[in-house]
C-alpha cells in the first residue's frame, strides 16, 4: 500500500511570493532529470511522490511544495521556504506560494545534523529500494513518513554511519521511499541518477 501523500505535521504558512528565481532554476533543473527517469512522479490512484530541496545561506531551505510530485514541470510557485521547524511539537513554518513538502521535517533534520550537506533528494523507485533496504542504513519499518519519528530516526542513522561516504538512505516504512543528500544539488541528483538501478 502506498503512502497518501498528506501533510502530518502542523504547518504555519506565510503565503508571500519568493525571490529565489535562480535557485529554483537549479532545483527545477535538478527535478526535471529526476521527474523524467520516474523517481519523481504519481501512482497510477494519482498519489504524488519525491520532493527536493536545497539549504539557503541563512540556513533556512527551499524545497518542493505539497502535492506537486505529479505535476510535469514547476515554475516558482510551487517551492516555499522552510525558514523554522520544531520537531518536539512536529511543526513546519513555511514562507512561500505554496505549503511545505510532508517530507519536511525529514530534509528540516539532515540538514541540521549535517553542516556540510546543501541538497536533499527524496525518491521513490521499487527496484533500487529493495535492494537497498537494509543493505544501506535503514529507517525503522515501524516509523512513518513525515512524522517526527522519521526525524528522530533519520538523526539516528547519520550518527551511526560514516556520513562522508554513507548518502543515501532507506524508508524502510515508507514504500520504495529512498533518501539522498550531497555539497550541491548536483551530488545529491547524481547518487540516484547515476545508480544502474534507475538508468
Amino acid at each position: 500500500m502506498k503512502d497518501e501523500g498528506y501533510i502530518k505535521f502542523n504547518c504555519t504558512w506565510i503565503e508571500e511570493e519568493l525571490s529565489d528565481s535562480s535557485i529554483i532554476a537549479e532545483l527545477n533543473t535538478r527535478r526535471q532529470e529526476l521527474y523524467n527517469k520516474q523517481l519523481i512522479g504519481a501512482y497510477a490512484d494519482g498519489i504524488g511522490y519525491g520532493n527536493i530541496s536545497c539549504r539557503l545561506a541563512d540556513d533556512s531551505f527551499l524545497i518542493t511544495g505539497t502535492a506537486t510530485g505529479n505535476i510535469f514541470r514547476l515554475t516558482d510557485i510551487h517551492y516555499t521556504r522552510v525558514s523554522g521547524f520544531d520537531i518536539a511539537n512536529n511543526a513546519v513554518t513555511c514562507r512561500g506560494p505554496i505549503k511545505a513538502s510532508s517530507e519536511s521535517l525529514t530534509h528540516a533534520i539532515i540538514y541540521a545534523s549535517l553542516p556540510q550537506v546543501n541538497a536533499v533528494v527524496h525518491i521513490h523507485n521499487h527496484e533500487l529500494w529493495q535492494k537497498l533496504l537494509n543493505k544501506a542504513p535503514t529507517a525503522s519499518e515501524e516509523v512513518a513518513y513525515g512524522t517526527p519519528e522519521m526525524a528522530v530516526e533519520i538523526k539516528r542513522l547519520l550518527k551511526s554511519i560514516d556520513t562522508g561516504e554513507e548518502k543515501i538512505l532507506v524508508m524502510a516504512g515508507h514504500e520504495d521511499g529512498l533518501i539522498s543528500y550531497g555539497r550541491d544539488l548536483a551530488e545529491a541528483a547524481n547518487i540516484l541518477l547515476g545508480h544502474p538501478k534507475t538508468r
